[in-house]
């Protein structure tokens, strides 16, 4: 016969459902504001999936969760519809436990506290999103835990060494906030598992790591103050999709490595001071979507390769040295979304091959491939039409105008005077034969 249940049970169960009756308070965090992120990337940790569950949540987290004046409702695992969805919980019983926390637009009087932090030790991923507030050490067991972590204008006096801590983060955003440190490598060492890291816009200094961890796939480290040149250990990360590092001050040339990234799809080196040419290895990343060397002090000639990534559309070569013929065709041009390549004083355009309407922002060239003066005085607009009837030959047009009457006019001329002479001269042989 089985035994019955412990009355002791039935008394836990009735002081479970007091406790999680609904919680009312006064300071209600507003649903997030548009927030312009650095740039869209491909997350390596997906979302936890919410999962429904009868199991009520840990009452030491729910307390948590209140102190940080986050409203928990009946059930804070199930927000309501159209909900920002804050809270993920797993499955677990007796009690689920959060796994998944975002504080959004936090209110003035929100502090963090070693004990609601403790009691959310089993978090896996935390998100602070327009929460300037004062950053405390996190507990051991929950740095361990977590596996994402983002800090958008939010916490205030991050240093490196805070970060540091974040051992087991494969996916790390960090943005719109300074941070104390010098240089990347004293955060990224440690990150052994780190799979996407963006720090931008937090007035990093000092140079770039000279190692990286071979898991990265995404890089964002643009608009802070690193210097030096682009280290060519970077070239090493087969994976590595995306990398941002405009906005800068790096210099130097471009390593003759960088083909070697080949998986590479995004790269944004931008308002630097690189110098050199453009390595002939950039020929192996067939699969570039994105290329934006603008404002930089390159120099040498355009790689006619470039033609060649079938899935190119955003190309930016402005603001450099350039110099020669610009090497691509009208079909090629009119496939991209954007293309700057003006203020390159040294560089034209075959006039024969490419439309006016096409306006570059740069000279055609002469018969020598040197750019005609004076240079266009109207802003770069890329207009993708490809109208081979408009098509002019410029240096053709200014000749004739330069040299006299054409020769269609010089033949009707030649004509008229032959039919005026025929004319007298039949009169006079007419009035001699008389």
């Amino acid at each position: 016969m089985a035994a019955l249940p412990d009355p002791s049970f039935f008394l836990i169960s009735f002081t479970i459902f007091l406790t999680l009756s609904p919680f009312t308070t006064s300071k209600l965090l507003s649903s997030p504001s548009p927030i312009s992120s650095p740039s869209p990337k491909p997350s390596p940790i997906s979302s936890p999936t919410p999962h429904h569950s009868t199991s009520p949540l840990d009452p030491k987290q729910l307390k948590a969760l209140q102190s940080l004046n986050i409203p928990t409702g009946k059930d804070p695992c199930t927000p309501p519809l159209h909900s920002t969805n804050t809270i993920t919980c797993d499955t677990s019983t007796p009690f689920r436990h959060i796994i998944s926390l975002s504080l959004t637009n936090c209110s003035d009087d929100i502090s963090l506290s070693l004990t609601s932090l403790k009691s959310l030790s089993k978090l896996n991923t935390l998100k602070f999103i327009n929460c300037p507030i004062k950053p405390i050490h996190f507990p051991s067991q929950l740095t361990s835990n977590l596996k994402s972590f983002t800090c958008i204008n939010s916490l205030k006096k991050l240093t490196g060494v805070w970060l540091s801590r974040l051992h087991n983060v494969t996916d790390l955003t960090v943005s719109h906030v300074s941070v104390t440190a010098s240089g990347t490598a004293i955060i990224l060492n440690s990150m052994k598992n780190l799979h996407s890291v963006i720090m931008s816009d937090v007035n990093l200094t000092g140079f770039m790591p000279k190692h990286w961890h071979g898991n990265l796939s995404y890089i964002d480290l643009s608009v802070n103050k690193l210097k030096g040149k682009i280290p060519s250990s970077l070239t090493e990360l087969e994976n590595l999709v995306y990398l941002n590092l405009s906005l800068n001050e790096l210099n130097g040339s471009i390593p003759e490595s960088f083909g070697d990234l080949s998986s590479l799809q995004n790269v944004s080196l931008g308002s630097n001071s690189l110098s050199g040419s453009i390595p002939d290895s950039f020929a192996a990343i067939s699969g570039l979507v994105h290329l934006d060397l603008g404002s930089n002090q390159l120099n040498g000639s355009v790689p006619k390769f470039i033609s060649d990534m079938r899935k190119l559309k955003y190309l930016n070569l402005e603001k450099n040295n350039f110099h020669g013929v610009f090497p691509f065709n009208a079909s090629f041009i009119k496939k991209l979304v954007v293309l700057k390549v003006g203020e390159n004083s040294n560089l034209c355009y075959n006039h024969s091959t490419l439309s006016k309407k096409v306006n570059l922002g740069i000279s055609p060239c002469d018969k020598h491939g040197l750019p005609m003066s004076p240079p266009p005085s109207k802003e770069i607009n890329s207009d993708n039409s490809d109208d081979s009837e408009d098509y002019a030959d410029d240096e053709s047009v200014q000749k004739q105008h330069s040299h006299g009457p054409s020769k269609v006019v010089l033949g009707i001329a030649i004509t008229l005077s032959s039919i005026v002479f025929l004319i007298i001269f039949l009169i006079l042989l007419a009035k001699c034969c008389k």
